[in-house]
């Protein structure tokens, strides 16, 4: 029976002790899941193909308080290549006996053709010359295939930090897919690639869900709307933080909150999912109420 003082919200959101990864941790949404967890006691793995960005993205945020987690970078690795999956397993195996958390972050957003002809001639021609199958096929192995790879490499790891609790095992670790709202929306917003391989995340992340239940590992996504990132900003600071405007996302004329999303918002999502050990399965849209003025796909 909890009592009020459980309550507390440094209590409920508390992720001291556990061990997390998070791949694409050093820009955008990766980076703000991992101050998130680092700022509430975790230590913080975070990968991605650039040493130089998760370096820098370390040194500068770094927790500040005494009794804090960290952010540690670790790599390079690119999630696209089982080997180097492998590698960064057994690397963090000599460090850490498991992990609690893992965060699926890393993608990329793909070829952009906009159908805007009503012609089928000049609408053939749009999509046919400025996409290409590779980019396709890229698009997918990064935002789909990678998503499962990483996954399946982390689950001794994972399932390692499930600790007994009475007769029955404890949900003590879990995994964050980072999907988007893009998945969820008939709109193609030019990007069918991108979209069409979120929605196919949005799918693996409950299929992971149930088949990796009998693990006790949980599974869950976030998907995202607009937030400052390198895939929204096009560019990164010195801090590796990028800007997005209020007034860039007003001109889009679909989002009620007239904003993109704070860092604080993505980064209270990845806390609440960490811990509520009896979300499993979920996707939690959190993009200012997109999705209440376009065109669901389902």
């Amino acid at each position: 029976m909890a009592a009020t003082h459980h309550f507390n919200a440094s209590k409920l959101l508390d992720v001291s002790g556990f061990v997390c990864v998070v791949t694409g941790g050093g820009t955008g949404i990766g980076l703000m899941c991992s101050q998130a967890l680092a700022a509430n006691g975790a230590k913080v793995y975070i990968t991605g193909r650039r040493t130089e960005a998760l370096e820098q993205a370390a040194k500068s945020h770094h927790p500040e308080h005494d009794g804090s987690g960290s952010i540690i970078p670790i790599g390079p690795t690119d999630v696209t290549k089982k080997e180097d999956l492998e590698a960064l397993v057994k690397d963090l195996q000599t460090k850490e006996k498991y992990i609690n958390l893992l965060i699926c972050n890393a993608g990329i957003p793909g070829p952009k053709a906009e159908p805007e002809h009503d012609d089928a001639n000049d609408l053939k021609k749009k999509l046919w010359d400025n996409e290409s199958v590779e980019d396709w096929n890229s698009t997918y192995n990064t935002d789909v295939t990678a998503v499962y790879f990483t996954t399946v490499a982390f689950l001794p790891l994972l399932q390692a930090a499930i600790e007994p609790q009475g007769p029955l095992p404890k949900f003590g670790a879990s995994v964050i897919t980072i999907s988007s709202m893009s998945g969820q929306m008939k709109h193609a917003q030019g990007h069918f690639a991108y979209n069409t391989a979120k929605a196919a995340t949005v799918h693996l992340t409950k299929l992971m869900s149930s088949e990796f239940q009998r693990t006790w590992i949980r599974v869950n996504s976030i998907a995202p709307g607009y937030f400052p990132s390198e895939m929204t900003a096009k560019s990164s600071d010195e801090n590796q933080k990028s800007e997005l405007p209020a007034e860039k996302v007003q001109e889009k004329g679909h989002v009620p909150a007239m904003r993109g999303g704070r860092e604080e918002e993505m980064g209270l999502t990845a806390l609440y999912l960490a811990k509520n050990e009896y979300v499993n399965g979920q996707i939690i849209t959190v993009d200012g109420g997109v999705m209440n003025v376009i065109a669901g796909a389902a």
